[in-house]
């Protein structure tokens, strides 16, 4: 190893250490912040109900908080009405509120306001805190029906068996069985490339379908063996899995070739691109349909992990469209066509 790779790898556990020091003194000072506003909501409730006070004493309490402690945010009249109802919908679930004690504030008040089901807030509580979700990626994922999809749907992979147990948990829990891509505004079949150049102009709401730990690197990634040269679709590295992911897009139902071509471009990622400390690279194979067993099948020869999943174009399509996601067969005579009036035009 030269000098200059020591001094990077030297460089890189040093930051390493830190950012992972700020994480655990950030983990430990929200747990106490969060802590703390569940003994404020305890008390304001024992004492209205032992003084008889009604509503009026928590504004008369936020002045005289912000009096005593001068400069201190987060003491509103509005913020202790929510530490009380934070109180009273914790004190009886001592399992709910170990659960909130890891995650922000902000996301528990969401999930407080958007979710009654105990089950359900259980399972947003849980993959907010394992995956770091921000308040917008958590709404999204409640919008999206991600609980009812994580009960209904089989999300199907082979990360079982191509990555190692504690890898393979965090694979899985990263990818969806389905993707909606409802804010694209697509309600007519498209080709693959206006598909992948709509996901690029929006690609901050695609990283909020993706969920938290998605860094976007590129499209039509560049790879090269002998004298050939690939693409891959979607490139992203994603900063908890610390790997890269290829995303490929598909608006035909799933054929067992999408497979074989992805464990391809994943040997060639891996050889590459993959730096030292980074673990295998996983793909994601994108398509408007899937069935479940020809997907067991397709990846059972596979040694490189992969995921395959459905995506949603709209909410609302319309009723002729229904059900009709065109074969292979019938977009390449779409694309015949389509030459073909092109040329008649051109005429």
């Amino acid at each position: 190893m030269n000098k200059i790779s020591a001094y990077n790898n030297f460089f890189k556990e040093i930051i390493d250490t830190i950012n992972s020091a700020r994480y655990q003194a950030f983990k430990s000072l929200n747990k106490y912040h969060i802590g703390q506003n569940f003994e404020i909501g305890k008390i304001i409730v024992e004492n209205q109900e032992i003084n008889k006070w009604g509503q009026s004493i928590v504004d008369t309490l936020s002045k005289d908080i912000n009096k005593q402690i001068d400069g201190v945010k987060g003491y509103s009249p509005q913020n202790l009405w929510r530490m009380r109802q934070f109180y009273l919908e914790y004190e009886s679930e001592p399992e709910l509120l170990e659960l909130a004690l890891k995650i922000p504030w902000g996301q528990n008040m969401l999930i407080i306001h958007q979710l009654k089901d105990k089950k359900e807030r259980k399972y947003y509580l849980q993959a907010t805190e394992q995956l770091g979700w921000s308040r917008a990626v958590l709404l999204n994922q409640i919008k999206a029906n991600a609980y009812q999809h994580h009960l209904t749907d089989k999300k199907m992979s082979n990360f079982e068996n191509a990555l190692p147990v504690h890898l393979s948990e965090q694979a899985n829990e990263a990818l969806k069985s389905e993707y909606n891509l409802d804010f694209l505004g697509i309600t007519k079949p498209v080709l693959e490339k206006e598909l992948e150049n709509r996901l690029i102009e929006n690609i901050r709401d695609l990283l909020l379908e993706l969920g938290y730990g998605f860094s976007f690197i590129g499209n039509q990634y560049r790879l090269k063996l002998n004298q050939k040269e690939y693409a891959i679709d979607l490139l992203f590295y994603h900063r908890i899995l610390k790997c890269l992911v290829a995303i490929e897009l598909k608006i035909v139902e799933f054929e067992p070739e999408f497979a074989g071509k992805m464990n391809f471009y994943l040997e060639l990622l891996d050889e590459q691109e993959k730096q030292p400390d980074d673990n295998p690279s996983i793909g994601i194979i994108l398509c408007p349909v899937k069935d479940n067993i020809e997907v067991e099948y397709a990846l059972r020869t596979s040694n490189k992990p992969i995921g395959v999943a459905e995506y949603k174009l709209t909410h609302k399509l319309p009723e002729k469209l229904k059900g009709k996601v065109p074969t292979s067969r019938e977009l390449k005579q779409m694309l015949i066509k389509a030459i073909h009036n092109a040329g008649d035009i051109d005429k």
